[in-house]
């Protein structure tokens, strides 16, 4: 089987030593001071539908489409953030300078985060990239490798919005246009002054920005979409989805997410409220604002955070957090599997009601909505799996989840911090390849594979301080080598390591029973499990394969453990997961 490489390949390694800039070093090699990246424009990549010759993004004269990118909410001076990173799409019309070809520039830039964010694309019929330079106020610099898909053949499952066309002088192709965000690493704690771009012939840079560290937030729930469904239709409703807190904390903010949509979604309006019993709040809902407004347009691919709201968040408590979904949305990003039953109202803006009486339909997903964040706290573990985290045969409305019993574990004690604990698993995930493809309407929920989100759903989490990957099983049951399965984790393991987090890895479970879990399958199992245990590529080991086998049959699940189908722990396997796992390993 092809080895599927994630798309956004970014080798992202700081330099090993930090050198000292030296003021008049750009005069001595002859280069210009550092301007703002607006001011380096050289190459129009955006045309009017009616006038395409206006613009020649690759060279040979295409272009994007400016009314798909209206369409998409990506519109002249547009703020978006994407990956928790804030961009701004150029405010340029149709035929003007709107994207700078990289070719060793120096961009004034200023900030203090964990990354850079480049909104980028390639030309060249394949991934281009090469190494820059950061420099930071103190004088020193530290390296980067910036890698970019091409926007016609680049992988659709790590674009930040595809489009549907592309403009030609000899008139419009009905062929798909990707652009890409992408992050690299920074010192953390040293501000920004300049980035020096690679020398690559074909990288097209269109905004570059410092992500803000996350410092103050703890992530109390989350979820990762797994693709983009069709819904409802919803037109002039309320969503009211029940979600359970990890952490608590005295403020709030959550965030709404437009993966892999082709169009901009609005929002109405929104609330947060302590959740009763069934769509009834405990008091009565408190508004939230996006910017000061009560509501927000979301572009596609892009997120929107609600402004901090004084409204103190209880741990290990059920929230409703309820929108109003003023136009018609017939699709939407969706996580499919919550587990967990919200509520659909009558037409109206019911985000204010206290009430069940409105609610008067169930969902078991969750669309749009993917974060609850809260201030304060010591940051967040990232849970990055398959179904067996996501609770695939847990009891429904438990919350009995392997993520939800070790969040409760971590609160009952304070040897180590309470972390918050965030379960990024998706039913159905693989680590190698892609089950969603990451565009258009489809019934598959199981997402793209983890390389692909792992930028996405773990590294852009809100004060993330330790991930642990437990995920494989998929891959060998669909015909992914040990090898290549061996490959991921590793790379899994580098990418988080770049970023400076603790990288924790599971062993994976035996499902002799099932009808995909084979002698062969198991062999591989053995060989992937070995190398977590002994490999010395993760910081820690939980090893789950141990505390759930049958000792007598060690490719099988024992029974106590089992929900019954062979492949995924039921409840109390899902407690012995979670109660097996040493606390101080998750100490970063």
């Amino acid at each position: 089987m092809r080895r599927y490489v994630r798309g956004i390949l970014v080798v992202l390694a700081l330099c090993g030593s930090l050198v000292p800039a030296v003021s008049a070093q750009a005069v001595a090699e002859g280069r210009a001071a550092p301007v703002p990246l607006e001011r380096l424009f050289d190459n129009a990549a955006v045309s009017d539908d009616s006038r395409p010759a206006e613009a020649d993004f690759d060279g040979s004269g295409a272009s994007l489409s400016a009314r798909d990118l209206t369409a998409a909410g990506w519109t002249p001076g547009r703020a978006l953030t994407v990956q928790g990173a804030r961009l701004t799409w150029p405010t340029r019309q149709p035929g003007e300078p709107d994207n700078v070809r990289a070719a060793g520039q120096d961009v004034r830039l200023t900030g203090r985060g964990d990354a850079l964010a480049f909104l980028v694309a390639g030309t060249g019929g394949t991934e281009v990239g090469g190494p820059g330079t950061v420099t930071y106020a103190n004088g020193s610099r530290s390296g980067y490798r910036l890698t970019a898909p091409d926007w016609r053949t680049g992988p659709l499952a790590s674009k930040a919005v595809s489009l549907p066309h592309i403009n030609t002088p000899a008139g419009q192709l009905a062929e798909q246009a990707r652009l890409y965000v992408v992050t690299v690493p920074l010192v953390p704690g040293r501000a920004v002054t300049s980035v020096r771009l690679p020398r690559a012939a074909g990288l097209h840079v269109f905004a570059v920005s410092v992500r803000s560290a996350t410092q103050g937030w703890t992530g109390s729930w989350t979820t990762a979409t797994g693709g983009y469904a069709a819904v409802g239709p919803w037109s002039d409703r309320t969503l009211r989805l029940v979600v359970h807190t990890s952490a608590g904390g005295p403020r709030v903010r959550v965030r709404f997410d437009n993966t892999f949509a082709s169009a901009a979604v609005r929002i109405g309006s929104a609330t947060v409220a302590v959740r009763e019993s069934g769509a009834a709040s405990r008091g009565t809902p408190v508004a939230l604002a996006f910017g000061g407004a009560a509501g927000v347009s979301i572009p596609a691919g892009g997120q929107a955070y609600s402004d901090p709201l004084g409204f103190p968040v209880p741990a290990d408590a059920d929230l409703l957090v309820s929108f109003h979904l003023p136009g018609t949305v017939a699709a939407a990003p969706v996580h499919g599997l919550a587990q967990q039953r919200s509520y659909v109202s009558e037409p109206g803006d019911h985000t204010a009601d206290g009430s069940a009486g409105a609610y008067t339909s169930v969902i078991t997903r969750w669309p749009l909505l993917a974060g609850v964040d809260v201030s304060g706290g010591p940051g967040s573990v990232v849970l990055l799996g398959d179904s067996i985290t996501d609770g695939d045969k847990s009891t429904p409305d438990a919350n009995r989840r392997w993520p939800n019993v070790l969040a409760a574990r971590l609160l009952k004690q304070s040897a180590v911090p309470r972390y918050g604990v965030l379960n990024l698993g998706v039913s159905g995930n693989r680590v190698v390849t892609d089950r969603y493809p990451g565009d258009g309407v489809s019934t598959d929920t199981a997402g793209v594979s983890a390389l692909h989100r792992f930028d996405r759903d773990v590294l852009a989490q809100p004060s993330a301080r330790t991930a642990v990957v437990f995920e494989g099983v998929n891959d060998l049951r669909w015909g992914t080598s040990a090898e290549q399965l061996v490959a991921g984790l590793r790379e899994l393991a580098a990418r988080g390591h770049a970023r400076g987090l603790r990288m924790l890895a599971a062993t994976i479970l035996p499902c002799e029973g099932e009808a995909r879990c084979t002698p062969a399958v198991d062999a591989e199992r053995g060989v992937v499990n070995e190398w977590i245990r002994y490999g010395g590529v993760f910081d820690g080991v939980l090893d789950f394969d141990a505390v759930v086998r049958d000792p007598q049959r060690p490719a099988r699940m024992l029974p106590a453990h089992d929900s019954g189908d062979h492949l995924h722990p039921g409840d109390a396997g899902l407690a012995a997961l979670a109660d097996s796992v040493d606390l101080e390993l998750l100490r970063s």
